[in-house]
């Protein structure tokens, strides 16, 4: 053999081995990565050609399964009750996905490596490939009740309720919503279609206003600052703090008010100039109060606790991702008094609300929040289940039980913000902890501000069940459009564990 016919043979030789180790990695190691690709013809065709598992709520009501269209020889998915838990499943269309069915579409399809066992027995008896199972902590009273109620409403806005115990996500409600059944449609024309008109609805229905949007939280923001004030031990909620009518700040010519300008006065501060109790502060929501407060305490404080008590966080997930809450480092005074007020650039969801209430109704420990409970195989034996575990423990149990009694009184208390409207006789006799939020935006035409509402309940218990996040936007005073509607929620909840 020359010398030409052997480079040629050698070459050769190279170049096979290096298809064979190729073929080798792309099965051992890139299939499972190429069947999720999007583009991948085969990957896009079968998942037709299997039942998808169904998503469940936490008492067993089927929101989201699969069926065959005999028409088109193709499994096809079903939203029962429509635009009531789509914030929750998302949809599953032929082009794409969002929410559960996003997050958990290994196990629903049943590409899950956990799986691959069913499917092989299913292929030895001739069965037909079949997702899991996936169940949600969803409780179908509390999300009927959320959804209800924002309806009602007429504006945009979100709810999300928690079990402050363990985290898991009872109700997820946005409105205005979709119906998912309007992107699960076979017809790729019709897909499109429908797609452009929810993409031109100027209402944006596809946008979840409970995860997906951030809203100014206003006054809801004082359980964070009075937080901050306790856990220096320099306060309790007993301390006298300076109450004035007007807050004049550094470098700003004009100064910080109470609503409507009244004066914060329990009696003992006729004159707007002297001092009152924190809790009564906190109870009738003096602006000038946690201004100055905010001052004294200084951004770096105020933010390290915002950080505790879930914002600034970019990499939570529920198991989809949710937007992030914000509370910026302010370094001017006159922005943290803005900030310790909650309004400024602070910013967040509906689902952070609730973590507030969530936090101080635990005694102080912060569960990661979650959506799902569990996922089931084909056969119903056990997959996955969800452990609840602590996100984080932004004040010790002394602090949250200072806060706590705080928030009784906004209830409780006949001066308190929500005593009309969410007190013992609006409750049904539940007795609820809250703060009421009115937050400053300027991007509504109705010139309204938002309405935020965060509690939890039975407070008089050491076993709190729910906590309750609301903003509505547009809706006004927080005690007035959004205060109900978590009442609601919460009755609702209560009555389905037969202790309303």
């Amino acid at each position: 053999m020359n010398r030409a016919l052997r480079r040629v043979s050698l070459i050769c030789l190279v170049m096979f081995v290096a298809l064979l180790v190729n073929v080798n990695y792309v099965q051992g190691f890139e299939a499972s990565s190429l069947a999720s690709e999007p583009h991948n013809g085969r990957t896009f065709n079968a998942q037709f050609q299997f039942q998808r598992g169904s998503i469940i709520t936490a008492d067993q009501k089927v929101i989201a399964y699969s069926s065959m269209n005999k028409a088109a020889g193709e499994f096809q998915r079903h939203y029962p009750y429509g635009a009531l838990y789509a914030p929750v499943t998302g949809f599953d269309s032929i082009f794409s996905q969002t929410g559960v069915e996003q997050a958990e579409d290994k196990q629903l399809s049943g590409n899950d490596p956990a799986l691959e066992v069913h499917n092989l027995i299913d292929l030895i008896t001739g069965k037909p490939k079949k997702g899991a199972t996936v169940e949600l902590t969803i409780n179908s009273a509390a999300q009927q009740a959320a959804y209800n109620e924002l309806k009602a409403s007429g504006k945009q806005g979100g709810v999300v309720a928690l079990d402050p115990q363990t985290g898991a996500i009872l109700a997820l409600a946005s409105y205005p919503s979709f119906d998912p059944n309007l992107l699960a449609t076979l017809d790729g024309t019709q897909l499109t279609k429908n797609d452009e008109a929810l993409l031109k609805d100027p209402n944006q229905p596809l946008l979840s206003r409970a995860t997906g949007v951030t809203f100014p939280p206003g006054s809801s923001f004082k359980i964070v600052t009075s937080s901050t004030a306790f856990s220096t031990g320099k306060y309790t909620q007993n301390t006298r703090v300076f109450a004035p009518t007007q807050l004049h700040l550094p470098g700003v010519s004009q100064p910080l008010i109470n609503f409507d300008g009244e004066a914060c006065n329990d009696g003992s501060n006729p004159s707007g100039t002297g001092t009152v109790p924190l809790i009564f502060a906190f109870t009738v929501s003096c602006n000038t109060v946690f201004g100055n407060l905010g001052m004294k305490l200084g951004g770096t404080k105020l933010k390290a606790q915002a950080d505790q008590f879930g914002m600034n966080n970019p990499n939570l997930t529920i198991p989809f991702p949710v937007a992030e809450s914000n509370f910026p480092l302010y370094t001017d005074p006159a922005q943290q008094a803005g900030g310790a007020i909650g309004q400024e650039s602070d910013t967040v969801t509906p689902l952070q609300e609730a973590m507030f209430a969530a936090a101080i109704a635990n005694n102080g420990t912060l569960m990661k929040p979650y959506l799902v409970s569990k996922v089931t195989a084909p056969d119903l034996s056990p997959l996955a289940t969800t452990t609840p575990t602590a996100l984080s423990h932004p004040v010790t149990p002394a602090v949250a039980g200072e806060v706590k009694q705080m928030m009784i009184n906004v209830t409780q208390s006949p001066s308190g913000t929500a005593h009309l409207s969410a007190g013992t006789q609006a409750s049904g006799g539940i007795v609820i902890a809250g703060k009421t939020g009115t937050a400053q935006n300027g991007l509504n035409n109705s010139g309204l501000d938002d309405a935020v509402f965060t509690c939890f309940a039975p407070a008089n218990t050491g076993n709190p069940q729910i906590a309750v996040g609301v903003i509505v936007k547009g809706g006004g005073q927080g005690a007035d459009a959004s205060a109900p509607i978590a009442v609601a929620v919460i009755k609702a909840y209560l009555n389905s564990l037969g202790k309303g």
